[in-house]
């Protein structure tokens, strides 16, 4: 395994980090508990999660995949402290009102929402606690443009500080860090935290990275190589769109993209003439397809670590795998060839 330095902290985390959104919904709870398994004997000491998964988000599932990991840590004690687990509060976006009950992201919204996160996965602390969106409109979750501006936003940027640096000071996070946040955000809440000197800076921000979306390289990619507040890549297989089944024929029912038709971004004309020309560009240099989409990432400056999950132990050992492959310069200027012609298809 590879590792990278977790913003300014000094912690080591391993360059894959092992996502978990299937887990209650996809995979059964052994199942999961056989990929942690798995992927700490491969080296990964970084698991990622969220109060809502597992995805799709609805009230009869959520909150299972931290009860998951919670009862693997249980099971397994002394391996807490050789972990890194990240984990997620959830903003005010109206299809969650099952979750915050229409409570914005203020102090008492995050205090409150820490106390479960902690019961489930059965732990005194997570080491990054992560705002999953914001609670104001702006162009995240595929939305492309910025044509409604919204004058009046709900964030309280200073209030979620407050409540993050009363849970620094209590013990109960370690550091905080953005999701699906915009240039802007990121920066102002590095302004607040500059002004106010509460809860030290952000240290990750996790935002979609694929072949077929490369937005983040617009704006936050030099953000976070010169703030030092780096990319944990989610969807790097575009929620399994860049993996060979799809256009070898061989996918299921029951695989993601088939399974929920309303990830609609994965599924348009330009994304998929995108992936047929990279997995083009992988049979012709003899690379696995996904691996070859996946090193991509592995290989940016700004990532900090590439979130990878799998149902399935034969694909997470592919997946983890790729952290051995180098792209070679022919490889990697073909890839930005097709990226030029059809930069960014499913936003």
């Amino acid at each position: 395994m590879k590792f990278r330095k977790l913003g300014n902290t000094g912690i080591d985390v391993s360059l894959i980090c092992l996502g978990t959104m299937t887990w209650g919904e996809q995979n059964t709870e052994a199942e999961a508990h056989e990929q942690l398994d798995f992927a700490l004997d491969k080296g990964i000491n970084f698991i990622d999660t969220a109060e809502m998964y597992p995805v799709p988000g609805r009230a009869a599932t959520q909150g299972l995949t931290e009860t998951y990991i919670g009862t693997w840590l249980a099971k397994n004690p002394n391996i807490r402290k050789d972990l890194i687990i990240a984990s997620k509060v959830t903003g005010k976006i109206p299809y969650f009102q099952y979750i915050h009950k229409g409570e914005a992201l203020t102090r008492n919204r995050i205090n409150t929402a820490i106390e479960g996160n902690l019961k489930r996965l059965q732990t005194d602390y997570i080491d990054v606690y992560q705002l999953h969106f914001p609670d104001r409109q702006t162009n995240f979750f595929g939305r492309r443009g910025y044509d409604t501006h919204d004058a009046a936003w709900e964030d309280n940027f200073l209030g979620t500080v407050e409540g993050l640096d009363d849970l620094v000071k209590a013990g109960k996070i370690r550091y905080w860090g953005l999701s699906n946040e915009t240039p802007w955000g990121l920066l102002h809440y590095r302004d607040i935290v500059k002004e106010t000197g509460l809860a030290g800076m952000p240290v990750v921000v996790q935002n979609p990275y694929n072949l077929i979306n490369r937005s983040y390289e617009t704006g936050l990619a030099e953000i976070s190589c010169r703030e030092n507040i780096g990319l944990l890549a989610y969807s790097p297989l575009g929620f399994g769109r860049l993996t060979a089944k799809y256009i070898e024929g061989s996918a299921k029912p029951q695989d993601r993209i088939n399974q929920f038709a309303q990830m609609a971004r994965y599924n348009g004309a330009n994304a998929l003439l995108a992936t047929q020309k990279y997995y083009d560009i992988a049979m012709a240099h003899g690379l696995s397809f996904s691996q070859m989409c996946l090193a991509f990432i592995n290989s940016r400056d700004f990532l900090t670590a590439n979130i990878i999950g799998a149902t399935t132990i034969e694909q997470l050992a592919e997946n983890i795998e790729s952290v051995d492959l180098e792209l070679s310069v022919e490889v990697i200027k073909a890839i930005n060839e097709v990226h030029n012609q059809i930069p960014d298809p499913a936003v």
